[in-house]
């Protein structure tokens, strides 16, 4: 193949991706010296795939989200999101793409306190302007079984019912891409399967991409993909 043609297929890769790493390496600065956590990663995910990214603790999984997400920068290398340069943006715009483009559900559930599940769920659609977000909100939430929870605060809510605010506020502005930390992390076992079934069949009814940092194996086994990390690099 000549280098033209390389460059070609390379192109059409990146435009047929809805994310890619490209020698991604992150290094920080500890006592001890230089530490890299994130070493040289690169790879496409394709629009609708499910990936997983798994791996011992201290692996560089969560980093690499960050990464991915535009939350932080790489020390070398580029993430591209639907062909943006991550680093080409200035803070407020690599916001700006991920309130457009990009949802989020953590570990720790990240509701406000002092709003309730429905203003909970409308904030990203408020922030964006949407004028409709009551009615998104609403629907929403009604997907994830909680249509008479509306009104109730995070404190008066479950562990499982505030996840499930969280995938509703995530879900509600249709991203391209869900990234989910440890999602089931903080629930037991019996809520925490309900929570990942929920997961699923959202993404599935949403087409999204989801990229899954999670240590629960059978959350991974349900993803299209798994990438396996171990001291920063994938292997």
């Amino acid at each position: 193949m000549t280098q033209s043609a390389m460059l070609s297929a390379q192109a059409q890769t990146i435009r047929d991706s809805v994310l890619t790493a490209e020698n991604l390496t992150k290094r920080v600065t500890s006592p001890e010296g230089s530490l890299t956590i994130v070493h040289d990663v690169s790879f496409d995910i394709a629009p609708g795939e499910s990936v997983a990214i798994v791996g011992a603790s201290g692996a560089g999984k969560s980093t690499l989200l960050a990464l991915l997400a535009g939350l932080d920068l790489p020390t070398s290398g580029r993430v591209l999101l639907e062909g943006q340069d991550l680093a080409k943006l200035d803070e407020d715009g690599r916001a700006r793409l991920r309130a457009q483009r990009v949802g989020f559900v953590f570990q720790s559930f990240h509701l406000i306190p002092a709003l309730t599940a429905l203003e909970n769920v409308m904030l990203p659609l408020e922030l964006s302007g949407n004028v409709d977000a009551r009615r998104a909100a609403v629907d929403s939430l009604g997907r994830v079984g909680l249509g008479a929870r509306t009104g109730h605060y995070p404190r008066q809510l479950s562990g499982g019912e505030q996840q499930r605010v969280a995938l509703a506020r995530a879900f509600v502005t249709k991203p391209a891409v869900l990234f989910a930390d440890e999602p089931t992390g903080n629930l037991d076992t019996v809520t925490g399967s309900r929570v990942g079934e929920l997961l699923f069949e959202l993404n599935a009814n949403s087409h999204t991409t989801l990229v899954l940092v999670t240590h629960d194996l059978g959350l991974a086994a349900r993803c299209a993909r798994t990438i396996r990390m171990e001291a920063g690099r994938v292997v």
